[in-house]
């Protein structure tokens, strides 16, 4: 959070699985690739990506190996346990402390082993401020009710929800994901960065807290589960600020941007004709990058038109010295490297091959120089590659960016460091 000297444009606090990720009808994640472009495209530069879990964080991690997840600012765990923020995931002390707060783990688990009704869960999803259990839907009430009687007898405070139809969780009562994020809202308000806008996403009971928060919009995606959609029958259903979308998942969170005009709604992968956006976005360097690797997955993928007129553009925009450095270091013309893409045109076909762009972040060094930051990825059915990579560009009013060079070097994240058929 600290990357952002004024108040956030927008702050996007999401659920992941079934909410940004979406678990069925979409094998080659094209619905969280549509908002990955967008947000890398329009709002990293200053706006704020929270997700909010009811994962665990090795679970998360897990996820992170499994899916195009993007890298969020802030990363909310266990069911609104922990916070943690940044790259390294560093921890937020003090919400530590807020959840040690009249709980004791050992009386929680003494307790809960007394209702037969209650399985608990895998031990990944066991938290120091979070029991989950299995339990029948039918019994949720009962239960629910006498624990919280013996706990409170016990001398402590806590939280129960109930999400999934299945799943049941027990924290402190200061936990929560709508706990978590009027956590970071007044944390962001003491330093002067309260966002301008703030929509929450999410599909399950684990997510109800996050459209009680007040002055926040709040989208529930279409594929959205049954204890959440009785809630807001019964709380939400004429509150103006929240929306059930039509569209699944991350599609669903696109949609509520443009319902309710928060910002740019159109993703890059949208777009079908390149030429014609490479006109419309001469100020933003950032959209050059996101953009040029779109077009190369779909170069690779075989499914550009007008793909030989961009080429030709985007050699016309490259300088004639330009220089690209491969990640083993090795380095050729940029050029040159232009042209080598022609007989690399549909190799990937039908090979589940996908190109994402992570942490894109534009800086102006001196007057016309712009350095471009990101993280490029590659995926190749279950095998995925990341580069670091910089770009720097000159750029000259109404005449558009000029590729001086671009540089990657591996990234510590990538599974497998293989140089063969990486192309740019």
């Amino acid at each position: 959070m600290e990357r952002l000297t004024s108040p956030p444009r927008l702050m996007i606090v999401s659920d992941l699985d079934d909410t940004m990720v979406a678990h069925h009808n979409d094998n080659e994640n094209h619905s969280l690739l549509r908002f990955n472009s967008l947000w890398e495209d329009a709002y990293r530069h200053d706006s704020l990506l929270v997700f909010s879990t009811g994962r665990a964080k090795t679970m998360y991690k897990k996820l992170r190996k499994e899916r195009p997840l993007l890298t969020p600012d802030v990363i909310v765990t266990s069911v609104g346990t922990e916070i943690s923020y940044g790259n390294s995931m560093v921890p937020d002390e003090k919400w530590v402390e807020i959840m040690n707060n009249k709980w004791n783990r050992g009386i929680v688990e003494e307790e809960t082993s007394k209702f037969p009704e209650l399985t608990l869960q895998a031990e990944t999803e066991q938290m120091p401020h979070k029991l989950s259990f299995h339990v029948d839907k039918s019994k949720v009430q009962e239960v629910t009710k006498e624990l919280y009687k013996r706990l409170e007898k016990r001398g402590l405070e806590i939280k129960i929800i109930f999400s999934g139809g299945i799943a049941l969780d027990v924290l402190p009562k200061g936990g929560g994901k709508g706990q978590a994020l009027a956590y970071l809202l007044k944390k962001l308000e003491t330093k002067g960065k309260l966002p301008l806008n703030t929509l929450v996403c999410g599909d399950s009971g684990n997510d109800t807290e996050l459209f009680t928060i007040p002055n926040v919009y709040g989208v529930m995606v279409s594929n959205a589960q049954e204890e959440l959609l009785e809630w807001y029958a019964e709380n939400g259903k004429d509150n103006s600020n929240i929306i059930h979308a039509s569209e699944r998942c991350a599609s669903g969170i696109i949609e509520a941007i443009g319902h309710f005009k928060l910002g740019p709604k159109f993703s890059p992968r949208d777009v079908s004709d390149f030429l014609e956006c490479k006109a419309d976005n001469v100020n933003r360097p950032g959209h050059e990058v996101v953009e040029f690797f779109l077009f190369y997955e779909r170069w690779r993928r075989g499914e550009v038109e007008n793909c030989e007129a961009y080429t030709a553009s985007l050699k016309a925009s490259s300088h004639p010295a330009g220089v690209f450095v491969h990640p083993s270091g090795a380095e050729k013309s940029l050029r040159d490297t232009i042209d080598e893409l022609g007989k690399y045109y549909g190799d990937k076909k039908d090979k589940k091959f996908r190109v994402w762009t992570d942490q894109v972040m534009a800086t102006e060094t001196t007057p016309g120089t712009w350095i471009v930051k990101l993280d490029k990825w590659e995926q190749t059915g279950s095998e995925r590659k990341c580069c670091t990579t910089t770009v720097k560009f000159t750029s000259k009013e109404n005449e558009g960016f000029v590729w001086e060079n671009v540089q990657q070097t591996w990234s510590e994240e990538s599974d497998v460091k293989d140089e063969s058929n990486w192309i740019i």
